[in-house]
């Protein structure tokens, strides 16, 4: 969340922030739980690999697609953890851009996967 912050991006831990910004432009991150990964024969399990959705959200599709670009961008570079050795997130990419209209006013949203590492 901090490395897409540092974009100028709003963004939500499985949910839409609380309050929504004006421009209805922003990021909201899902997790899954990870799983600890054996890194030798010894089952020394120090590693840890982690599927993590990151969900664009603008109010046309140029603008949720300039979400997903400054996601992108705020990805690229590997993510700081510390105490431990991460990755650059690897980009598993997402559907394309869809409207929503089960809300009012409707938006778009395109979710993008990537799989994160780190060891320790």
């Amino acid at each position: 969340m901090a490395a897409l912050e540092g974009e100028g991006l709003t963004v939500g831990l499985g949910v839409a922030p609380d309050p929504l910004p004006e421009d209805c432009m922003y990021a909201v991150v899902h997790m899954s739980p990870g799983r600890s990964v054996s890194e030798s024969l010894a089952d020394v399990r120090s590693s840890f690999d982690g599927l993590m959705q990151v969900t664009a959200i603008g109010p046309d599709q140029e603008r949720c697609l300039w979400v997903a670009d400054k996601v992108r961008t705020a990805l690229y570079a590997p993510l700081t953890v510390a105490g431990r050795m991460s990755f650059r997130p690897e980009e598993l990419g997402g559907p394309p851009a869809i409207r929503d209209d089960d809300v009012s006013p409707p938006t778009w949203f395109a979710p993008i996967q990537y799989m994160i590492r780190s060891v320790s």
